[in-house]
């Protein structure tokens, strides 16, 4: 009986020996679980699945300095060219998100790509999910799309060619689009921007940074929000009236100052909740 007990020890041994020849972590340190054990007495053991939570981008439309909610459809006079505009279309791009860790580390969201279109209002709310459990204090996105998915050839989802957004596979993505209806325009009552441009001197996307001046905590369970404000009016800070400009149908000066004045005044961190 002596012996029976030794030779089974000694087995036992053996088999955690073999495991850790084998390079397997011990379980009992760590939240790894037993994954397969081979025919020669070798084991794997699985990784704990990484904790992640979501939070919610939510684009909301003003117009002139959050004085008016923005919709399509509705006609407002600019302040500034004193033009009375409707505008029927407004849809834009903003892409590549990211988030600073407290350690200073970035996390950047896979696939980052979204079109807003008011004419659908459900896409101004962004669902960034996947994110690792953890505490943030920055946020970074892009106005656009990236030179490298301008491209990048036919592609689905937000970058899908149906979107009424590609111009073709050498000028791009139309960045943003807004259309509408004003007595002072001088195509016909129209006017009609189409920005694009990803490459040299009329390359019109824009990388932004914005702090949160607090800790936005992500959990499993948490749904928090970054709320940016989005003011149209702020195309016209330069270009002035529909009237001097009221059609862009391609990269150039007037889409680079047009779309430089929206990204850079037009659209803003507001704020952030957990």
């Amino acid at each position: 009986m002596r012996n029976s007990i030794i030779i089974a020890l000694l087995a036992s041994a053996f088999a955690i020996t073999s495991c850790k020849k084998k390079g397997c972590t011990d379980p009992t340190a760590t939240n790894y679980s037993l994954e397969a054990t081979k025919d020669d007495g070798s084991c794997t053991y699985a990784a704990p699945a990484e904790e992640t939570g979501k939070v919610t981008v939510a684009l909301n439309h003003y117009w002139v300095n959050e004085s008016t909610a923005f919709q399509l459809e509705t006609q407002y006079v600019h302040p500034t060219t004193n033009d009375t505009l409707t505008f029927t279309t407004f849809k834009y791009f903003i892409s590549n998100f990211r988030l600073k860790k407290e350690d200073g580390s970035w996390w950047t969201h896979p696939e980052s790509y979204f079109l807003v279109d008011l004419s659908a209002s459900s896409s101004a709310q962004l669902a960034v999910t996947g994110i690792p459990v953890g505490n943030y204090t920055e946020v970074s996105y892009v106005m656009g799309v990236d030179s490298t998915r301008n491209v990048s050839g036919a592609q689905s989802g937000a970058l899908s060619t149906t979107t009424g957004m590609f111009w073709s596979w050498n000028t791009g993505y139309i960045m943003l689009k807004a259309e509408g209806l004003s007595p002072q325009a001088s195509m016909g009552g129209a006017f009609t921007f189409h920005l694009g441009g990803f490459s040299g001197a009329n390359n019109i996307v824009t990388l932004k940074t914005a702090g949160f001046g607090g800790v936005l905590n992500v959990t499993t369970t948490s749904n928090g929000k970054i709320n940016l404000s989005a003011d149209p009016s702020k195309l016209f800070t330069t270009t002035g009236s529909v009237g001097n400009v009221g059609m862009i149908h391609m990269p150039g000066a007037n889409a680079l100052t047009m779309a430089t004045d929206f990204y850079t005044s037009g659209v803003e961190f507001k704020s952030m909740q957990n």
